[in-house]
Parts: structure tokens; sequence; C-alpha cells
């Protein structure tokens, strides 16, 4: 296979991520010891694990009680500009356990707003910017899917 090079996008913070043929990986020069457990399960380091769902050019990592949205950025492409106005939603088929916020409500980065279950893990649902929710399209109890927006945010 040779050597790969993904360039993956989270927010407006870009990594350079290389796959050598023999599985070392590399984040920004930076090497990496990452082992696939079963598919979509990796172990990270000596222990930590991590589970990745796809679709399409978009990965969902969840790792350390933390789930990233991370954008697969073909080289060359340019990048896109942030909006002022972001949903939040679901990286897989899930079902709302609780809701912690409601429209109006002041918001920090990495706030957790929203808790999920899938796969018989918790996922919090964090702010990715400071801002003010300006909607809520979920409730407890609800059956919720990828891409499916649960909370809306204004930036401030």
């Amino acid at each position: 296979m040779g050597t790969r090079t993904v360039i993956f996008r989270d927010g407006r913070r870009e990594y350079r991520v290389t796959l050598e043929s023999e599985g070392e990986v590399s984040i920004d020069g930076v090497p990496v010891r990452a082992t696939t457990l079963s598919p979509g399960e990796l172990r990270v380091g000596d222990a930590a694990r991590a589970w990745v769902c796809a679709v399409g050019d978009i990965r969902w990592v969840f790792h350390r009680g933390e789930v990233f949205e991370l954008e697969v950025v073909p080289e060359g492409r340019r990048r896109r500009a942030t909006p002022a106005v972001g949903s939040l939603s679901a990286p897989m088929p899930a079902t709302v356990v609780r809701v912690d916020v409601t429209p109006g409500a002041l918001v920090r980065r990495g706030d957790t707003l929203v808790i999920l279950e899938a796969m018989k893990m918790e996922l919090p649902i964090r702010a990715s910017t400071d801002g003010t929710v300006s909607a809520v399209h979920c409730k407890a109890g609800d059956l919720v899917q990828p891409g499916i927006a649960l909370i809306d945010i204004e930036q401030t």
C-alpha cells in the first residue's frame, strides 16, 4: 500500500495523519501507537480505546468521553469557513438520555448539552463554541440519527 497521508479537519484545526504500510501512524509528525481491535474500534497508546463511525467524508471518534467530528479533506481543497450559527448532531444512531439546556441558555465551549446512549455507552454532546442555544430539537427518549440537528447554537 505504501505511505498514505490524510488531512482531517476538526472545526478550524487541521491534522495531517500519515499511515505507513507497516501500520505505523503519525499525527502532525508525532508517532502514535494505534491498533485495530475490531471494525470501528481502536486501541490508542497502551490502554485507551476509541470508536470510529464514518459516513462519507465525516468521521466521528469517541475517545475518553468526548466525541470528535472530523472531516476528511482531499489534498488541495480549500478550507470551509466556520458558520456563525451551528447545529450539533449525533455521531451515530442513538437514544437521547437527557437534554441539559433550553432555548436562550448561554453555553461555553465544552459544556455538555445532551447525553446520548449508543452501543451501551453514554455519549456527551458538547458545545463546540461559546454562544446562545437558539433551538432544541430533541427530548429524552427520542431516537436520533447522525446528521440531524439536536441543538442549534448562535456564536457570541
